[in-house]
């Protein structure tokens, strides 16, 4: 793992913070939103602010013919309208093949997020991953933990199910049998 510098959350006010946590969020037609059948959640029913919750679930993502992550000890964050974001510990995934980014971001519960960059056998994709170096108050346990891009990899699995990718290319979030939505990132969900 290599660092390229260090991120930044220049331009992020405390006032624009408070600004994206307090916004009055909307939500689809209730027509629209998926009753879920048995053993299955609405992402409807997760809260905001976001929750972090711990996964039992074997959690696999693949990359150029190599296991990039592979975990039982996972983390997932669940928020209202998306898909959850599963989180992998530092000590599960191959990090040789990663190299930090300037690139960062920061969301308005977890903090600054560092991108990462993946290289393996002459494959390179950017942005693949993010994490958390410094998480805020009541995220800390995303410390050394990595997420990634269901798009960006040649495949994510939470146990034998591939997952498919959360509309929209921004967010992270891994979509699977056990949710229903409608989910945030589709066109028009951009207030939800």
């Amino acid at each position: 793992m290599t660092n390229d510098g260090p991120p930044s959350s220049a331009g992020y006010s405390g006032t624009e913070r408070a600004y994206w946590r307090n916004l009055v969020r909307g939500r689809p037609d209730v027509a629209d939103i998926v009753t879920p059948g048995p053993g299955q959640e609405s992402v409807w029913d997760y809260p905001r602010p976001p929750a972090l919750q711990t996964v039992e679930a074997r959690l696999y993502v693949g990359y150029a013919g190599v296991a990039l992550a592979d975990t039982t000890r996972g983390l997932r964050v669940i928020e209202t309208s998306s898909p959850p974001v599963y989180y992998f510990p530092a000590r599960d995934v191959r990090t040789e093949f990663l190299t930090q980014m300037i690139h960062s971001t920061v969301c308005e519960w977890k903090g600054v997020a560092t991108y990462w960059t993946v290289s393996i056998r002459g494959r390179r994709q950017e942005a693949v991953s993010w994490s958390y170096g410094a998480p805020d108050a009541g995220y800390e346990r995303l410390k050394g933990f990595f997420a990634f891009y269901p798009t960006l990899v040649d495949g994510c699995y939470v146990g034998s199910e591939r997952v498919a990718p959360q509309p929209g290319d921004y967010y992270g979030g891994w979509v699977t049998s056990a949710i229903v939505g409608p989910f945030k990132g589709a066109p028009g969900s951009e207030r939800w």
